[in-house]
């Protein structure tokens, strides 16, 4: 069956042409027009497709929360319309979008797939043409529940994403979870990896982000001032990341561990992830992870940065105590954790 899908430009480089030496947003239809120049997205093996662009296109650079909060809205209002959808979007911050949509997107029966190019499609070495060909193949052929990420012959999921080489083609990867489909002479995708197809009375849901929810991070470094960590913590926060060592390890520093204790007691939600691409999180091996457990603080395993950080957003827009978004932080809710894989669907 010919499916029909939505394309979104959002903005990023894949729209951009060259003006004066740089690279700039195209004018309103330039997208339009050039999709609809690729030949191989008007077969008949692919799906039917309309686009829109966001207006005013963006750098992703300049993307805030409210812009997933948009992009997610339109996904929303034409839910019922389309097959599945492709979001067209910068590099840059690719992953913070897909990790956002991925809580957002509640019960999601149909795919949505982020992706974007390297080089313009202004330009004769484009890869955009590639991933926006394979990202409308995968849209028809297969029922993928979920937020995707698309780029350079690989499918990962978008709350498993994050961005490594910024001027490769290859740059994107998903350090703690397997591709779900690899695109070579066949596009193989790994069912067995996918999001369970939500039952019929899990309904798709959009629960938009509040967008005036204060979260920072601070990565741990040799010699990082207790003072400037205060600084942090008493201005009005809601949430924080640590990024620290390895699986978990801070500095054997009684200021920190006490200003940490402190900002935990204040209902700020502390959440730690590693500076490590690879592993993840175990408080309770070296002595300073397991002060920092004792603190109060919650183990973020094996999340992305991008991950965490939509999910300290989603559990606040959703309003729960704050012993309840403890508990959920720790809680796989849309894959983004490889322990307890599918437990908690909210």
């Amino acid at each position: 069956m010919k499916k029909k899908i939505s394309i979104l430009y959002t903005g990023g480089t894949i729209g951009m042409i060259k003006e004066g030496g740089n690279y700039v947003p195209a004018p309103p239809g330039y997208i339009s027009e050039a999709l609809n120049g690729i030949q191989e997205l008007h077969r008949s093996d692919m799906p039917d497709f309309t686009i829109e662009e966001y207006t005013p296109v963006m750098d992703s650079a300049n993307m805030v929360p409210k812009d997933w909060v948009a992009i997610g809205e339109y996904i929303a209002k034409n839910y019922s319309f389309f097959d599945g959808f492709i979001v067209l979007h910068g590099t840059d911050t690719m992953s913070y979008t897909a990790s956002a949509l991925a809580f957002m997107l509640k019960n999601l029966s149909k795919p949505v797939i982020l992706t974007g190019a390297q080089i313009p499609l202004s330009e004769l070495r484009s890869d955009g043409r590639d991933n926006i060909i394979a990202a409308a193949i995968i849209a028809q052929k297969f029922e993928i529940p979920e937020v995707c990420l698309y780029f350079g012959e690989k499918l990962y999921r978008g709350c498993r994403s994050i961005k490594v080489n910024a001027s490769g083609f290859g740059a994107f990867a998903s350090p703690n979870y397997e591709l779900l489909a690899n695109s070579g002479i066949e596009i193989n995708v790994r069912n067995d990896l996918l999001l369970p197809m939500p039952s019929s009375d899990n309904v798709f849901e959009f629960i938009p982000f509040a967008t005036d929810i204060m979260i920072t991070s601070i990565r741990i470094f040799p010699g990082i001032s207790p003072q400037l960590l205060q600084e942090i913590v008493s201005s009005p926060i809601q949430g924080l990341i640590i990024e620290a060592y390895g699986i978990g390890n801070i500095p054997e520093s009684p200021q920190l561990l006490s200003i940490f204790e402190e900002a935990v007691k204040r209902d700020i939600l502390i959440t730690v992830c590693s500076q490590c691409l690879l592993g993840e999180i175990s408080l309770e091996y070296y002595r300073g992870g397991s002060a920092l457990q004792k603190c109060g603080v919650v183990n973020g395993a094996d999340m992305t940065i991008e991950a965490t950080l939509a999910k300290i957003m989603y559990l606040f827009t959703l309003k729960n105590d704050i012993a309840k978004k403890r508990l959920l932080m720790s809680k796989n809710l849309r894959g983004e954790l490889s322990c307890e894989l599918y437990s908690t669907l909210i």
